[in-house]
């Protein structure tokens, strides 16, 4: 009798510890341990390592324990083995696989596995997401064997912090959402119309002026969907009249950018977290507040230009800057100190929404052209984008731009992120270049994520079930052109979003969806099992205090 109450124990024990078991992003294997009971973490608890390479995943670790559960594990970097309520960090040539890692969970110990030390990070990632979502001790972790490695090599998520700036404290925060994720690159979307983001020494009004505005606009840009906008070419300017249009700007001085010191922490960081940040400085349009600070730079040197306070329709039809040798040893300048503070191999040189007209009714422009043999103004684009490129080249580094900058011919290197929907993508592979796929119906986070929003968010709709059931590698590739699919990429751009709060809720739970499709295999997605495993990670959200829609609890 004893022996059979044992066995229903043991079976009750495993019931509530496999409903515990959901995790995001589904691993390629998960295999519940029935004859297992929980392992239990304690103030006993150790933390090992058999290497000095894993100090970063244990110090991820330790920093969520203390933050989420008010405690911290002792550590060790003696072997024993004979030693029980361990956890263990274990790098090991065994495993084949560089990005694999294999987590085994016994009564006993945790063994987290992995040939590399980026492997042992996502180990940890996974271990974090067993945890109980409640703070009561001992923390129970369910018996489990996982073995998982990523699908795509290519696994981002952008910010934007010139519409709205966002302190070194909050970036570092969304680097741990990133890393929590599985997410291994950071677009840092450093410049724009609204505001110059980064110190750059040897250009300081870059900062002084580029980097703040007097205000910003109130609402979304008239007209509902802009279906009533009209544009009229001038001589010196571009104006844009949505029919009884009034545009409002709130008066408020916006601003802010990060010191050099600044940057360097913030990539120290995110490499500690194994993620790349990728910098973005926007050439050779989206440069209102570069101009501001450098008039001589533009296609009107004369005219005072000033740093945007209007997003929507106006952004595509704000001067550029000129083609010029002045204007390419001043970005070859800016450049240089940026790949000084950014080891990433790749830098993002923008290029999109490039307006012609600002070149087109340019005579310096028009000279520039026939020097060249250029005969039109996207030729003129490709020559502007071909000449930045060779000289990121010339650093070693390679550029990434939007998908415009296959318009005139693809600079011969260049990486594609592609935005306008799948073209850019699919042109880009078809030409053996590596693409990102970033389509704007289903990539941009700060799309409404429901038809009727509580906030003021972009006029447009990505619901999770969209963003979920993309799948990067258009079928128009075959399947050696879909190699050169380099991943995908959500965007969150920040014109309706102005604090840390709306940033979290337009982030989650779509960035879960997003690192799902990245990282899982594609035969192991599941919308409602999705949607399932996601209750879990609310909980864990409320644990960490993370902002997030309430009305997907009501699915």
């Amino acid at each position: 009798m004893k022996k059979i109450i044992f066995l229903f124990l043991i079976l009750i024990s495993f019931k509530l510890a496999a409903q515990e078991i959901n995790i995001i992003p589904q691993p390629v294997q998960l295999k519940p341990n029935p004859n297992e009971l929980p392992f239990k973490i304690d103030s006993t608890t150790v933390l090992y390592s058999n290497d000095s390479s894993a100090t970063a995943s244990i110090e991820f670790l330790q920093n969520y324990l203390s933050l989420n559960y008010k405690f911290k594990l002792k550590t060790t970097r003696i072997p024993d083995i004979n030693r029980t309520n361990a956890i263990n960090l274990i790098l090991s040539d065994k495993i084949s696989n560089p990005k694999e890692y294999i987590l085994t969970v016994t009564n006993k110990s945790i063994i987290i596995g992995g040939r590399s030390d980026t492997a042992i990070f996502q180990g940890i990632q996974t271990l974090i997401q067993l945890l109980p979502t409640s703070k009561h001790f001992p923390l129970q972790i369910p018996a489990v064997s996982i073995t998982d490695y990523p699908r795509f090599d290519y696994r981002g998520m952008h910010l934007d912090v010139s519409r709205h700036f966002f302190d070194v404290a909050f970036v570092k925060q969304y680097i741990d959402y990133l890393a929590m994720h599985k997410m291994n690159y950071f677009h840092w979307h450093l410049t724009d119309d609204h505001g110059w983001r980064i110190e750059i020494k040897k250009y300081p009004k870059l900062t002084e002026i580029g980097a703040w505005r007097n205000g910003s606009i109130i609402g979304l840009w008239p007209g509902k969907g802009n279906e009533n906008i009209k544009y009229q070419v001038l001589t010196n300017e571009i104006k844009i009249t949505p029919k009884d249009a009034v545009i409002k700007t709130d008066g408020i001085r916006h601003g802010g950018f990060y010191t050099q010191e600044q940057i360097k922490e913030v990539v120290d960081y995110a490499a500690k977290r194994y993620i790349t940040i990728i910098p973005e400085i926007e050439m050779p349009a989206h440069s209102m507040a570069l101009l501001a600070a450098y008039p001589e730079l533009g296609t009107e040197p004369n005219k005072k230009y000033t740093v945007a306070e209007t997003w929507g329709m106006m952004n595509k039809y704000n001067n550029v800057l000129q083609a010029s040798d002045t204007t390419f040893k001043f970005l070859e300048n800016v450049l240089t100190e940026v790949m000084d503070l950014f080891p990433s191999p790749y830098i993002h040189i923008g290029g999109d929404e490039a307006a012609k007209v600002w070149w087109k009714q340019s005579a310096v422009s028009q000279q520039i052209m026939k020097a060249n043999g250029l005969k039109t103004e996207s030729e003129l684009q490709s020559y502007f984008i071909r000449k930045m490129e060779k000289f990121v080249n010339s650093k070693g580094k390679t550029i990434i731009g939007w998908n415009e900058i296959l318009q005139g011919g693809l600079a011969p290197n260049a990486v594609v992120m592609s935005w306008q929907g799948e073209k850019g993508g699919i042109e880009s592979a078809r030409q053996n270049h590596k693409a990102i796929m970033t389509p704007e119906n289903t990539m941009y986070f700060n799309h409404r994520q429901f038809v009727k929003e509580d906030s003021l968010a972009a006029n447009k709709f990505s619901p999770l079930i969209d963003v979920y059931n993309y799948e990067p590698i258009p079928t128009e590739l075959n399947a050696e052109q879909a190699k050169y699919i380099w991943g995908a990429q959500g965007c969150l751009w920040t014109e309706y979003i102005t604090t840390p709060a709306k940033v979290q809720y337009q982030l989650f739970p779509r960035l879960d969806a997003l690192s799902e499709i990245l990282w899982s295999p594609k035969d192991k997605l599941n919308y409602p099992d999705f949607q399932k495993r996601l209750k879990t990670q609310f909980k864990r959200y409320d644990l960490m205090g993370i902002t997030y829609s309430k009305r997907y609890l009501e699915n």
